[in-house]
């Protein structure tokens, strides 16, 4: 049986020749846009709730809605990962996401709103594409630091929206355009980003170093998997999985709902203008331009000297520190205090997720796909659970932030049950020293972690 082409052991990020390097800027990428357009209308609700009369309950309808549906997308596209490869899930999701983008601006009232954030957030599945792909493209010296980059510059794409959506806005309307029109307009622009990068993937990208799916099947290369019963069963039964699923929804599922309300918060709380509440809002999701690579760097490293556990013991610990972060936040009654907080608190976030699914390749690598889906979703579940908090008109939105402090503090403890057997151990670190040999760099001290530039 033919054997698949190495997997890349180094990040050069100039290097556009190899496949794994133009799947790596073009998953980052991808997801950039997809969190554009996802939260691109949260930094305007302070407009979108006057031109419609939103109430806070139906306001926080929207933003549950906005994360609920992710939750069986994720589950959906790490399935069909595993069967047709992220290249194909990937065009499909993002052609497809780009509609209900632009699309609600037609939105006149409460419940086509609602309809229109519910489709939306169909496109946070692409978080699972951009994990599994390029889990596909790294070895495992630097597939965490790998994962952890792209996932965290595209993430930045909710700090971005934050700042750049309140701008556009302001364009528009400096353009002469009505408050009715200009919010509606405004989305097109992330919609129409969308659609084309949907394009580009499917020409740009292969599903492994190797080729597609379809075709190093055919030269009888065992790739992905032929059956959900093989893999998503698999991945069912392993509570590992679950313990990175409450961990994720403690780290990704506080950053979407922190994308959602914080612009909100700022606005109400501490009387900033629309524009200034999302450029403070906004710092949250520029923390990844750095903060999630630092996470899966960090555990990459720890991973070498200490093995697998070392990347459990690294989650464990941002968790711990994002929740006391957290409960900082949460009792700041002045500015510079709470913005003090927010950045510090959203630094752990971050490197959390990237904690995070620097581990989850260390998984049943049958059921990688499904695994991510799995994990993925707990992100969105915990997002979901986390917007019943902020919906209530009975919880102060502070008051909010605590308990959801103390639910992120208690999941770090539920991280700690990843436990990996001792044949895990060895087969781990076989493929360690296999993949730091390929790159000359045996010695601890050198990792292969670097991101370099082409040589």
């Amino acid at each position: 049986m033919a054997q698949a082409p190495s997997k890349a052991v180094a990040i050069r990020l100039s290097d556009l020749n190899t496949p794994a390097m133009r799947t790596f800027h073009m998953t980052w990428l991808a997801f950039f846009l997809c969190f554009f357009g996802w939260f691109g209308i949260a930094p305007l609700m302070a407009v979108v709730r006057d031109e419609l009369g939103l109430t806070k309950a139906q306001i926080g309808n929207t933003v549950i809605a906005s994360v609920a549906i992710t939750v069986l997308a994720r589950l959906l596209v790490g399935w069909l990962c595993d069967r047709v490869g992220p290249r194909l899930c990937y065009t499909v999701l993002l052609v497809l996401g780009s509609l209900p983008v632009m699309g609600i601006g037609f939105a006149h009232d409460y419940t086509s709103f609602l309809i229109f954030r519910l489709a939306i957030g169909a496109i946070g599945a692409s978080f699972v594409i951009t994990q599994y792909h390029t889990s596909q493209m790294f070895a495992p010296n630097c597939v965490g630091t790998a994962n952890a980059t792209t996932a965290g510059w595209g993430n930045l794409g909710g700090g971005i929206t934050q700042m750049a959506m309140p701008l556009l806005l302001a364009a528009m309307l400096g353009l002469g355009v009505s408050a009715h029109w200009a919010w509606r307009l405004a989305m097109v622009v992330p919609g129409a980003l969308l659609f084309v990068s949907g394009i580009a993937y499917y020409f740009v990208t292969q599903d492994t170093p190797g080729g597609n799916f379809a075709q190093l099947r055919a030269q009888g290369v065992p790739v992905g998997s032929a059956g959900m019963r093989g893999t998503f069963l698999l991945a069912m039964r392993d509570p590992r999985v679950w313990a990175l699923f409450v961990a994720y929804g403690a780290c990704f599922g506080v950053e979407l709902t922190i994308n959602n309300v914080a612009a909100l918060y700022f606005h109400d709380s501490f009387k900033l203008s629309v524009q200034g509440a999302g450029i403070v809002a906004g710092l949250h999701g520029s923390m990844n331009i750095f903060a999630r690579t630092l996470g899966g760097f960090v555990s990459d490293r720890v991973g070498v000297q200490r093995g697998l556990r070392g990347r459990v013991s690294v989650l464990f610990v941002t968790l711990l520190l994002e929740g006391v972060l957290l409960f900082g936040f949460s009792r700041m009654t002045l500015l510079p205090s709470a913005i003090f907080f927010y950045i510090a608190f959203s630094l752990f976030v971050s490197m959390s997720c990237g904690a995070t699914y620097a581990v989850v390749p260390m998984m049943n690598k049958k059921a990688l796909g499904s695994i991510a889906g799995i994990v993925g979703a707990g992100g969105n579940m915990g997002a979901v659970l986390a917007g019943l908090l902020f919906r209530s008109d009975a919880i102060r939105t502070a008051d909010a932030f605590l308990y959801l402090s103390l639910a992120v503090t208690a999941s770090a403890v539920v991280a700690l049950a990843v436990r990996f057997s001792p044949e895990e151990e060895r087969a781990a670190n076989l493929e360690m020293r296999a993949s730091l040999a390929a790159r000359g760099a045996l010695r601890p001290s050198s990792v292969g972690l670097q991101i370099e530039p082409a040589e």
